[in-house]
This record gives C-alpha cells, sequence and structure tokens, in this order.
C-alpha cells in the first residue's frame, strides 16, 4: 500500500476510534469534574489522549513493529495510566510501571550496550521526571496537543538530516495528535488528555528525542522541551520555597496564571508556548554545531528570566486568589 494511500486510512481510522473513546467514556462516567484547582468549569470527558496510543498501534499495524520494545513500555504505561484516570492508582505503583517501561524503551534505544550502560540511571530519572512535568503541564486546552506538535515538528525535520528513527511514526503521532486537537484545541474541549494522553506523548516523544540523542551524541537537543523545562523547574524551585507539598494540585505554572487570573484565552496561551517552542527549536537547528552550546545556554538563561519577570508582576494576583479560598 503507497503512502498517499496510507496516512488518509491512518487518519480516518484515529477519528473513527476517538469518536468511538467518546462513547466509552461517555458511557463508563469517564469525566473530569472541575474544582478549585482546575483552569475549566465544564465537566468533560477525560482520557481522550488514549488516541496517541492507538497512533502508534496503527503506526506499527501499517508500517511494522520496528520497536517492538518501545511499543511494549508504550502499551504498559498507557494502561496504567488511562487505569488512574478511570480510578486513581497510588503514586508509587505509577512510578514503578513508568521506570519500568523506561527500561523497556532503552532497550530500543541501546542503553544497556557496553558503551552506555553506566547512563541507564541517570537517564531513566531524567526521563521518568520529564515525563511528570509533561504531565503537570496538561492544565489547559489545547497545551498538550500544540506543545506536542512544537516538538515532533523539529524531530520530523532533524530525522530528515540524520536518520535517527523511522519518520512514518513522527507522522503517524503527528495525526494523532492533530486529531486529538481537533476535539481539544478550543474553547470549551470536548474531551481532556487524561494522564494516558500526556503521558503517552510524552514516552513518544522522548523515544524519538533519546534516538537523536544516541545518533549525533549532542545531549543539548533536550533544548526541544526548553520552554516547558525552564515552567516546571522553576515552579517546582518556588513550591519549594513555599513549603507545599509538591504532590498537591496546584495552578502556580506560569501557563495556569496567564489562564485564570489574567484571563488570557486558553487557545492563546497553548499557541503561545507553541510558537515559542517552535522559535527556540529553530534557531537551535538553523545554528552550526559550534554555537549550538551557546545558544542553548542564552536561551535557557532568557527563558528563566522571563519566568521571574512575570511571576514578580503577576504572582500577587494569584496569592490574592488563594486568600479569597480561605476568607
Amino acid at each position: 500500500m503507497t503512502c498517499w494511500i496510507t496516512y488518509p486510512s491512518v487518519l480516518a481510522l484515529l477519528v473513527v476510534a476517538e469518536l468511538f473513546y467518546f462513547r466509552v467514556a461517555d458511557r463508563l462516567n469517564i469525566i473530569d469534574k472541575p474544582n478549585l484547582r482546575s483552569s475549566h468549569t465544564h465537566i468533560t470527558l477525560r482520557g481522550g489522549g488514549i488516541i496517541f496510543l492507538v497512533g502508534a498501534w496503527l503506526y506499527a499495524a501499517f508500517f511494522g513493529l520496528h520497536y517492538p520494545w518501545f511499543m511494549a513500555g508504550l502499551t504498559v504505561i498507557c494502561a496504567v495510566s488511562f487505569a488512574d484516570d478511570v480510578h486513581s492508582v497510588p503514586n508509587v505503583w505509577r512510578l514503578l510501571v513508568q521506570f519500568a517501561s523506561m527500561l523497556l524503551m532503552f532497550v530500543d534505544l541501546g542503553f544497556f550496550s557496553a558503551e552506555l550502560w553506566w547512563a541507564v540511571i541517570p537517564a531513566l530519572v531524567v526521563c521518568v521526571g520529564i515525563i511528570n512535568a509533561y504531565n503537570f503541564m496538561d492544565g489547559i486546552n489545547g497545551i498538550t496537543g500544540a506543545y506536542s506538535l512544537s516538538v515532533l515538528i523539529p524531530l520530523a525535520v532533524l530525522n530528515h538530516r540524520y536518520g535517527f528513527v523511522d519518520p512514518s511514526l513522527l507522522y503517524v503521532t503527528g495525526l494523532s495528535v492533530l486529531v486529538f486537537c481537533f476535539f481539544n484545541f478550543r474553547k470549551r474541549a470536548r474531551c481532556f488528555a487524561g494522564d494516558v494522553g500526556s503521558v503517552g506523548i510524552a514516552f513518544i516523544i522522548l523515544f524519538a528525542l533519546g534516538r537523536l540523542i544516541a545518533a549525533t551524541g549532542d545531549i543539548q537537543y533536550l533544548l526541544l522541551l526548553g520552554v516547558y523545562g525552564v515552567d516546571t523547574v522553576l515552579t517546582i524551585i518556588h513550591r519549594i520555597l513555599l513549603h507545599e507539598h509538591l504532590g498537591e494540585a496546584h495552578r502556580k505554572h506560569a501557563y495556569q496564571l496567564m489562564a485564570n487570573e489574567l484571563h488570557i484565552p486558553h487557545t492563546a496561551v497553548s499557541a503561545l508556548y507553541f510558537a515559542l517552542q517552535l522559535a527556540v527549536s529553530a534557531g537551535l537547528i538553523a545554528l552550526p554545531e559550534a554555537l549550538q552550546w551557546p545558544y542553548t545556554a542564552a536561551v535557557l538563561l532568557l527563558l528563566a528570566l522571563a519566568y521571574l519577570l512575570f511571576m514578580r508582576k503577576y504572582y500577587h494576583l494569584h496569592a490574592e486568589y488563594l486568600n479569597s479560598l480561605k476568607s
């Protein structure tokens, strides 16, 4: 079957699968109810991001099972994440499954070779941290889908240059993200990604990114996740300084302040994160190798400075919101 027929077929199946899931979720009452920590106000179907797992399965079905260990890890981590969307799973079990799934992925990344054995433990910690950070950032309409596209597009460009992964995996994943965005990137979302979506797409992106870093030896390509990374790390530091329990839900991310306290439309905030990450990645790709490290350092510094200035100017609005809840 030629590609011009295959990709439209995959797209059609993804749309059908998402619509079918909506019926299942509605029937089983898999919903997200707004609370004081939420950035939405309407009851919405949860778990629509299961389409990312379906997309990976369709990729394997249409283009071949090229990465069996990665697929096994993705299926396991998505299964537990979906179970958590339906009924809360203890944190310790979720973390154990995440570590186990990452180890399965590492087989297809070649991390268990004699040359890279030393990198397994630090890579495991970093990757599980990134997966959970990606999950924490899923708080407003459109942000998970839009940001994922801003990472997948540079990965596809770099894959054309280095050939580190089967391009069809990136293309099919991109199609699944577009289908999800159709139902989520709007003023009133039809569905939310849920843990299964944010964790699943993070796992896929980490696999492609891991293969890129393994192929080039250039760890600065982590900058493809730089915008999320700076927001997450500095928000965690902020919460530690406030003596907050990091496991509790909150609304202190920069994007949450934009959406909740400044009342910027969710889709506009999501588009901002998309455009900012895409611009950062474009700069990295366009520069010669000798300038990539200075560029990476400069971008991270500027992003951190922008975050700190934003919080200094607007965080008092969130503090006032918290005080109003107490009173």
